[in-house]
Formats: C-alpha cells, sequence, structure tokens
C-alpha cells in the first residue's frame, strides 16, 4: 500500500509485454543499471549517477524498489521475456493522481535499443495504468531531439499535444519538452 494513496494497487510481480516483461527490480540488475548509466543523457533525468560502480547501481537499483512505499509511484525493470534479464527500467508516477493524472517515463540500455523494448513495456504499463483508481490521463514528456523515444510512445498509443518551452531544467539548461498523453477510453 501507498504512503499516500492508500487505494492503489499492489505493485505487479510481473507483466507481460511481448518480448519483455516489467517486474519489480532485483539486486542481481545492477549490471544494467551500470550501463543504463554510461548514457550521456540518463543520469541527468533521475537519480542514477553518471557512470555509476556496482555499489552505486546497487543502491539506485533499491531505491527504485522503495518508490511504492514512499508513496511515488511505480518503478519497475524492463526485462527480457524469456532471460528475464534486465533490459531498463520504466516508471508510473502518482504524483497528479488527485487531479487524475499519472506520468510515466523510461529508459533502455544502450545494448538493448532499437528493438521494440520501450514501445512494449509501455504500452504493458499503460493498460496497468487503467487499473489505478481514479486515472483518466497518463502523460509522458520527450525531448524534441529523442526521436527513439518519440517513436515508442507513438507506438504505445500516445498522443502528440504540443511543446512546452523551457519546461524543466536538464543538465544546468532549461530544457523544451513535447507532451504526450493518452487518456482513459482512447484505445
Amino acid at each position: 500500500m501507498s504512503a499516500v494513496h492508500p487505494d492503489l494497487p499492489p505493485v505487479p510481480d510481473r507483466l507481460p509485454a511481448g518480448p519483455v516483461a516489467l517486474r519489480p527490480f532485483r539486486d542481481g540488475d545492477v549490471a544494467m543499471a551500470v550501463e543504463l548509466a554510461t548514457d550521456p543523457y540518463v543520469p541527468l533525468t533521475g537519480s542514477l549517477p553518471a557512470h555509476a560502480d556496482a555499489d552505486e547501481a546497487l543502491a539506485w537499483v533499491r531505491r527504485q524498489r522503495g518508490r511504492f512505499a514512499e508513496g511515488v509511484g511505480y518503478a519497475l525493470a524492463i526485462a527480457d521475456h524469456a532471460t528475464d534479464e534486465a533490459l531498463g527500467q520504466i516508471g508510473l508516477w502518482v504524483r497528479d493522481l488527485d487531479e487524475g493524472r499519472l506520468s510515466v517515463g523510461y529508459a533502455v540500455a544502450p545494448s538493448a535499443r532499437g528493438r521494440g523494448v520501450a514501445a512494449a513495456a509501455l504500452t504493458a504499463l499503460t493498460s496497468f495504468a487503467w487499473t489505478v483508481p481514479g486515472a483518466h490521463r497518463v502523460e509522458l514528456r520527450v525531448e524534441p531531439w529523442n526521436e527513439a523515444s518519440v517513436r515508442s510512445a507513438e507506438r504505445a498509443g500516445y498522443r502528440r499535444e504540443g511543446l512546452l518551452r523551457g519546461h524543466q531544467e536538464i543538465g544546468g539548461r532549461r530544457r523544451d519538452l513535447l507532451l504526450y498523453a493518452t487518456v482513459r477510453g482512447d484505445r
């Protein structure tokens, strides 16, 4: 049960998503986190340190497992459906649930990119989002240059709603973000 929203569904044990599955993080996901930390952009957007060593990556993995209890939302590993190897992470955040809005974010390890992993994970997590009482809308923000993430959002049924100019500071600089969303009943 979440500290902020006591009526949230529990963290799912496993959500099948075609070639991948979403599941809670495990200590064994450190290698994926270390790889993800080599991406120059990913560490700018969250709490994973750039070029994290194994101890820093393990601390990050363990923080992800605590997100639900903190009332922040759901942080899940994106895992290969057949091998269960972690390929990335995805989160469903509930900060604006009182207004009927959820938000989602994801990152895929460099070695797993280009295989439809993000779109499959986003599709599954969005389906799960509709089990959250009061959820009406799921939002996703993407920098305009991130064409792969734009394609993933569109494949998962999200619609571009506009450009948020200077919306967020990322890496010490105000950045424009594209707003994508899906609303209950779109599918």
